[in-house]
């Protein structure tokens, strides 16, 4: 469903103006300060009062009221524009003939240096097209975007997109105001970019200027004191207090002139598109706005209240974007803060701390008309306050961030791009030949764990391509080549792979691998340690007598996942043995398992082919290792990993591995492994028997006897497999 159907324009009384500015009165900023209406102003605005004598409604009239920051620089495109469609390759060659087959989709490149990369940050984005149309469309109608996904898809790069989609000449800056009548309220005042220097620049000239009369007034008082102590009274010691009393009144009210120069709290100035904050993991004083504690708080020591203010991001993004990544990380009071702050488009700013001085103070709203993109995980929605969530959604968008995108030769096309945008961003590497971007292509097609898709998780490609690049520029190597990359495949594991690739090598040294031969009870499981990491995990059953009521019992430290798969397990052996289960207790054993466990269901038909092993006194081949989960009705269904449990077989010396029918797409080995293995797809339990059991008299009766009690709901569950719906990987 489109998302368009979730945005409703808001009510023309809330798009641009408050209830004040409908009525034709100004925003409350800007109203004229009474400071400023007493006669605090700089001489640059005394002399813009000269000009006429119409009150435009600006409490600040000056000579630098008539600047404008010259955009003449800027070369901004329109919305339109930078909405266009990517060019993926300008310039180079594609053979359409070979594309379909040719892992750089067609691309006739020696090595990435003669691809061009797009500069603007929406055309760099890659895979995540409708995310892509939906920041394109919310940038230019204004809208809120709340972008949910796994880390690494591109939320980040989308949002700072959209600050360059933005409108430049709508930046202002931001004053703030010593106020005479309330020094723990101070004023605030926008102005466009570029014009708060200006103004603080006066100020300050007509600051030193009056220190600068009020010192020499001070030293003539002073000499007059001296001179008046000696020659009249004749007592210097007299003169010198008297001079010193006069020094420090002066030193005291200096102070007071100093306090009149505001305090330029966002400067954007010297900004070319529109602000980008990103607020991921900020306080509340770095969101919403602080006040700093002043210890000196009296005796004429003290700070003014509005040279105590901070900014927050929320200020800082005024007329961009602020971006917020893992929204459910803010307390619930924080987010209650940022929803009003994004409805009123106004924020006043307070101390956070109780017992700060800053808690006393408290400024007029501070503009904070943002474009907000929250983003997170699928858990980022269970925590994120309703309201909040409800604001976005009834006037923005909400898109889910894919984890793969179909492999095509325009995809691999623009993953090539990719590689010549990271070694672009880094600026240190060296380009790639044409055979490691196919390398690397490779392993987006790995990552992705399903066929004909490439990954969309950049981030982590992004590490492989980076370490791949440091390792040719350490050797001082002018391109990056395949080697480089199937090194930094090794090298940019994560610590936890590294723990499981450590542990699966100790493990070794004590290995209780079977290759040949036939055992009863015995099973060679598959599993996954890490993330990538494929290993072998042996079961055994065995049977023996009850001493009370026939039970399963299933030992190594499995969790509760894999406690509810020997369950299942249990039911289908119930229903497929001859043997009364009643007077017999099933002992199911994970050998090597190690103190993280058992947990998941695709060792279910391991179990299930052990225990009916041992049931019927059939051995099981141990050259065939296998990976499925098992339904109670005997249908094998997908699991995740087989790539690498399939890895894991071969390096064991298995000759056969089985796997679900439904994950034959998902199967990406490497070529080394290809003549080593035979991949045997099953739909059902009877087929897993028939290739694993030995002893053909009995094994054949045994399977014989499975299809002809489970004929119909094979059949029946066959299809479904066979559908275009999988069930999700186990």
């Amino acid at each position: 469903m489109s998302n368009d159907t979730n945005v409703d324009d808001p009510p023309e009384d809330a798009t641009d103006a408050g209830p004040d500015e409908e009525q034709g009165q100004p925003r409350p900023q800007d109203t004229e300060p009474e400071s400023e209406r007493q006669g605090e102003r700089s001489p640059l605005e005394k002399d813009g009062d000269q000009r006429d004598d119409v009150d435009d409604g600006d409490e600040f009239d000056d000579p630098v009221d008539e600047f404008e920051p010259d955009s003449s620089e800027d070369d901004i495109e329109t919305v339109e524009d930078l909405g266009s469609e990517v060019e993926v390759d300008p310039g180079v060659e594609i053979d359409e003939d070979i594309a379909e087959d040719d892992l750089l989709g067609g691309l006739k490149i020696d090595s990435t240096e003669e691809i061009e990369v797009p500069d603007r940050l929406v055309d760099q984005v890659i895979g995540q097209d409708e995310a892509r149309d939906i920041i394109i469309k919310a940038a230019k109608q204004r809208r809120h975007v709340m972008m949910i996904g796994s880390p690494g898809t591109g939320k980040s790069m989308l949002a700072k997109a959209m600050s360059q989609l933005l409108p430049q000449e709508d930046l202002q800056d931001v004053l703030v105001y010593h106020n005479p009548d309330d020094g723990n309220e101070p004023k605030v005042r926008t102005v466009p970019a570029g014009k708060g220097e200006q103004i603080i620049d006066a100020h300050k000239e007509e600051a030193r200027k009056r220190n600068q009369m009020r010192s020499i007034l001070m030293w003539i008082i002073v000499a007059i004191i001296l001179a008046y102590a000696i020659l009249a009274v004749g007592n210097i010691l007299l003169g010198i207090l008297a001079a010193g009393i006069v020094w420090l009144i002066f030193r005291y009210t200096n102070r007071g002139s100093d306090a009149m120069v505001p305090n330029m709290i966002v400067n954007n100035g010297d900004k070319r598109t529109a602000p980008f904050e990103d607020a991921t993991g900020a306080h509340a004083g770095a969101l919403l706005g602080d006040v700093r504690h002043d210890p000196f708080q009296s005796g004429g020591m003290e700070t003014p209240s509005h040279d105590r203010v901070e900014p927050g991001s929320i200020h800082q993004a005024n007329k961009g974007v602020l971006f917020v990544d893992e929204i459910n990380t803010l307390d619930i009071r924080t987010q209650q803060k940022l929803m009003t702050a994004i409805q009123e488009g106004e924020f006043a700013i307070t101390g956070q701390s109780e017992r700060s001085s800053g808690a006393m103070v408290q400024t007029e709203p501070v503009p904070c008309d943002f474009i907000m993109i929250a983003a997170g995980n699928l858990d980022a929605m269970e925590n994120m306050h309703p309201a909040l969530r409800n604001r976005i959604k009834g006037y923005g968008y909400e898109v889910y961030m894919e984890d793969t995108i179909e492999d095509t030769p325009e995809m691999r096309r623009k993953y090539a791009r990719f590689i010549a945008q990271e070694v672009e961003r880094d600026g240190r590497l060296p380009h790639f030949t044409d055979d490691a971007v196919e390398e690397v292509l490779l392993e987006a097609k790995r990552r992705s764990g399903r066929k004909n898709h490439l990954t969309l998780h950049f981030r982590t490609l992004g590490g492989l391509v980076r370490v791949a690049g440091d390792i040719a520029r350490s050797e001082d190597r002018e391109f990056t080549t395949r080697d480089d990359v199937l090194q930094a495949k090794g090298r940019s594991r994560s610590i936890e792979q590294q723990l499981a690739d450590d542990y699966i090598e100790r493990r070794k040294d004590y290995e209780l691998e079977v290759a040949e031969g036939g055992v009863e009870g015995r099973v060679n499981g598959l599993a996954v340690m890490g993330e990538d990491s494929g290993i072998m995990l042996p079961v055994m059953a065995e049977i023996a007598p009850a001493q009370g009521g026939g039970q399963v019992i299933a030992t190594g430290k499995l969790k509760e996942m894999a406690e509810e798969s020997v369950q299942n397990v249990s039911a289908i052996i119930k229903k497929f043995s001859d043997v009364d289960l009643s007077e017999k207790d099933i002992h199911i054993q994970f050998v090597q398992a190690g103190q993280q466990g058992v947990d998941g269901d695709s060792a279910s038909i391991t179990v299930a082919t052990a225990v009916i092993s041992a049931l019927e006194d059939i051995p099981v081949d141990q050259t065939v290792a296998m990976t499925g989960s098992l339904s109670v009705r005997g249908d094998v269904l997908p699991v995740g990993g087989v790539t690498h449990k399939i890895e894991a077989a071969a390096k064991a010396g298995c000759t056969k591995v089985i796997i679900p029918k439904a994950n034959e797409q998902d199967v990406m080995i490497e070529d080394e492994y290809e003549e080593m293995i035979e991949i045997i797809p099953c739909s059902n339990i009877s087929e897993v028997l028939d290739v694993a059991l030995m002893g053909e008299p009995k094994k054949d009766s045994l399977v014989d006897r499975l299809k002809s009690i489970t004929s119909n709901a094979f059949e029946g569950s066959q299809g479904s497999v066979g559908s275009g719906s999988n069930p999700s990987p186990q």
